[in-house]
């Protein structure tokens, strides 16, 4: 009698082992299932001698049971025990990187959290056993860029909360949101500010490129057989590249309606199979899709004498437009109002920081008068259009005056600008005034002229005394030696 025993996985069981009946028969199949988060900590520990006396370092318990619990929270490729394996193998041998006077004698948490945001392609702030401080405070950042959504900001902010705590369905994404509003009112922005806040990569596709049934393959791959089988998906790829970031789906009724049934098991179960059978996790990523749908209604005078916009009124195209189980699937259809002045002038502060942002490579400040402020909202305020013509306004009458300034005139060298508000000849109406600059004089502390390396060096003695031909005269300060 033989006794054998052997391990192999499922797929190489298939293809390989299960053809031959007759050998399958003489063997007893035992599934070994991936271990608890317990167990793995357990095996860890035993584990970890061999680990420290391999890179000649220590592991703290702490470090163990962190690599357990973060690795089992960010890297889904891979089971327990052999992810939070490789987590710990990791951190010691990156230990041999650095130089041996730098080099530290335990591992702690902070190591374990660096490996991890590493393996995970996600910041190292986001990875984090107590990352409370950053989504206590993430409602109050994100209002303070972007003015007058707070409900969409608000429904971001629980949402995520949510799944942080352990109180949402484990298969389903962070959240599924349809922003619905008019034109630039910032429904792409929140998306964007969200991302910049989290720390995680924002993977944008414009669905104007989605229109016709056979662009949909080009988001999960083309079936066998078609152009392009052998180049993936954009989405699945992107979102394999990056599990933890922020899905935006731009102008989605646009695309074409396959789209929909293909967000569907997005939405639903946080996984999408691609052309290859992979599998590709969903469950850390924030979906956030925007719509004009309904727009043309909002803008329509509300009847009565109670209303003069029409709130919520959007609801009865959207409704049309998306199919019942597609809206069931969200977790909220997000209304955006028209931006008011009160709004607006917060966007132009918003702007004008940018701008000196963009000046300050050039050593340029810039500051806005109060009465320029107001010009601009008077001008570039349209309730219809929402925030882009404000930036049109900033551009005509402010950049491109501004960029002559600092390439010709006076800001060449640096310096700051008021922006102010002007009358021309005719001087007397409002509708006369126009955009100024006043140039503040005073001595201007430009960046140090880079001398050449010849000029830098210091000049050989020719003479006796080490002065030249001129003599003392010529000779440069004393040093005292």
């Amino acid at each position: 009698t033989i006794r054998c025993m052997g391990s192999t996985t499922y797929k190489e069981y298939r293809q390989h082992f299960e053809k031959d009946r007759a050998l399958v028969r003489r063997f007893q199949k035992i599934d070994i299932n991936e271990p608890t988060v317990e167990d793995a900590i357990a095996i860890l520990k035993g584990l970890k001698p061999y680990f420290e006396d391999y890179h000649r370092l220590k592991y703290t318990n702490e470090a163990i049971e962190a690599a357990v619990q973060l690795s089992s929270r960010y890297i889904h490729d891979r089971k327990l025990p052999d992810k939070a394996i490789d987590v710990i193998d990791e951190s010691g041998a990156a230990q041999m990187l650095v130089s041996e006077n730098k080099r530290k004698k335990t591992i702690g948490i902070k190591e374990i959290e660096t490996t991890i945001a590493t393996m995970a392609r996600i910041p190292p702030k986001s990875v984090s056993k107590d990352d409370a401080e950053v989504l206590k405070h993430l409602e109050q950042t994100l209002k303070r860029v972007v003015f007058g959504q707070d409900k969409a900001i608000e429904a971001l902010s629980a949402s995520i909360k949510l799944s942080r705590a352990g109180l949402r369905e484990p298969e389903k994404p962070i959240g599924s949101y349809l922003f619905s509003g008019p034109t630039g009112v910032g429904k792409t922005e929140v998306a964007k500010q969200l991302a910049a806040s989290l720390g995680v990569e924002l993977i944008r596709f414009d669905m104007s490129e989605y229109m016709e049934r056979h662009t949909v393959s080009r988001l999960i791959g083309a079936p066998p057989g078609y152009v392009g089988f052998d180049q993936g998906g954009l989405l699945t790829d992107g979102v394999d590249q990056h599990p933890h970031c922020v899905v935006l789906l731009d102008e989605i009724e646009k695309a074409h309606p396959d789209l929909y049934n293909v967000l569907l098991q997005i939405m639903d179960h946080g996984r999408l199979t691609d052309h290859n059978g992979k599998q590709v996790n969903f469950r850390n990523v924030i979906l956030i899709m925007t719509t004009n749908a309904g727009a043309a209604d909002l803008a329509r005078q509300a009847f009565g004498f109670t209303r003069n916009k029409r709130e919520g009124d959007d609801h009865e195209a959207i409704n049309r437009q998306f199919a019942p189980e597609f809206r069931n699937r969200l977790d909220a259809i997000v209304s955006f109002a028209h931006l008011n002045a009160d709004v607006i002038g917060m966007v132009v502060e918003k702007f004008v920081l940018q701008l000196e942002a963009q000046l300050a490579d050039r050593d340029v400040t810039i500051e806005l008068s109060d009465p320029a402020k107001a010009w601009l909202i008077r001008h570039g305020y349209d309730e219809q259009m929402g925030a882009r013509p404000m930036a049109r306004v900033i551009q005509e009458h402010i950049k491109k005056p501004l960029a002559d300034e600092v390439l010709f005139g006076k800001l060449k060298g640096g310096g700051h600008v008021r922006v102010v508000l002007v009358k021309d000849e005719a001087g007397a109406e409002p509708e006369k005034e126009k955009i100024g600059f006043e140039f503040v004089e005073g001595p201007v502390t430009p960046k140090p002229e880079k001398l050449p390396v010849a000029r830098r060096r210091k000049p050989k003695p020719s003479g006796p005394n080490g002065g030249g031909s001129k003599g003392p005269a010529s000779r440069g300060p004393l040093v005292k030696v």
